[in-house]
């Protein structure tokens, strides 16, 4: 197939391309290209790739790589609710509006992968959250995902997946994310400073998110028109287990957990992975195993800025 991956420069995007070509497929990468075309720098010269520099939010500009795609990955986004906190109207922009522009191109007759997020459950009561379980939303950043739902399962043939926090490795590496900056912190700082210990979260490896978007363009006869939770209820952990497990392979690192704040998207709630496992999705990496990829990797790297724009630490 020929895929278009709109944001296809970020985070998951770049752990996805590899995923595709090695599946024989072409891919074109739309991506406004805010963090640069370095993470790409890897696949430019296969004849497969192909990249348009544009804005999702000029609608001229995404509509004639979305003619030319078979099916259409959507991740394009500000994403996260810090980077939506600190720029409101963009994260509007950005990710209503382009995606309601995407939506207007597209129509339906192909399949569009979204990747939405577990932030669009937002508050919830006891017990465990399904697919079915109402979206209140809080943060703007979980408003908005929950608005581009709405807009492309109305208007075209769309999977999407709510995918849980992601963590490990990638070619454009992010340190906001709770493992990777958790891990980031103890090799550096020697300590994470830790809110809400006991708040419940779910997380995914970026690598078997991927997998989960290419599961999804290869059977979208079973999957358009519905949400999925895409993760595991193995990972599913409280914010201090994730930081024993760091502190099991990186020892004596000092947890505090006096800090005082609050989740801004209100996550404190066990996700059913059930209806993407009985399609037969499972990870296959444990977060351990991406715990100590990041050892490894992050020994040798700082970061600027919360977002993840990397410089090495001097010597």
């Amino acid at each position: 197939m020929k895929i278009l991956i709109t944001g296809g420069a970020g985070y998951l995007g770049t752990t996805l391309v590899p995923l595709l070509l090695k599946r024989g497929d072409e891919v074109i990468v739309f991506d406004l290209l805010r963090f640069g075309i370095q993470p790409l720098i890897p696949f430019c010269c296969n004849p497969r790739f192909s990249l348009v520099r544009g804005d999702i939010r000029d609608r001229r500009s995404i509509e004639t790589p979305a003619r030319k795609a078979d099916a259409v990955v959507h991740l394009a986004a500000i994403v996260g609710h810090p980077a939506c906190a600190a720029a409101p109207q963009e994260a509007q922009t950005v990710n209503v509006d382009g995606t309601r522009n995407l939506a207007a191109v597209l129509g339906r007759g192909r399949p569009v992968v979204f990747a939405s997020t577990s932030s669009c459950y937002g508050s919830v009561p006891e017990g465990t959250c399904d697919e079915d379980t109402p979206l209140r939303p809080v943060s703007l950043y979980g408003t908005t995902k929950a608005r581009c739902e709405t807009i492309l399962l109305d208007s075209c043939d769309a999977v999407v997946c709510r995918i849980a926090t992601a963590y490990g490795l990638s070619p454009r590496l992010r340190l906001d994310l709770l493992i990777n900056n958790f891990v980031h912190r103890a090799l550096h700082e020697h300590r994470i400073a830790l809110y809400q210990p006991a708040a419940r979260r779910s997380f995914l490896h970026v690598h078997d998110a991927a997998r989960a978007v290419v599961m999804a363009l290869e059977q979208p006869g079973s999957m358009i028109g519905r949400a999925f939770n895409v993760g595991h209820e193995s990972q599913n952990m409280t914010k201090m287990d994730v930081c024993r497990a760091i502190r099991e392979i990186i020892p004596g690192v000092e947890i505090d957990d006096s800090a005082t704040a609050e989740d801004p998207d209100h996550r404190d709630y066990v996700v059913s992975y059930a209806r993407m496992g009985a399609l037969g999705f499972s990870p296959t990496h444990t977060i351990p195993e991406g715990i100590h990829e990041l050892v490894r990797a992050l020994r040798w790297i700082g970061c600027r800025d919360a977002f993840g724009n990397m410089a090495v630490e001097p010597a």
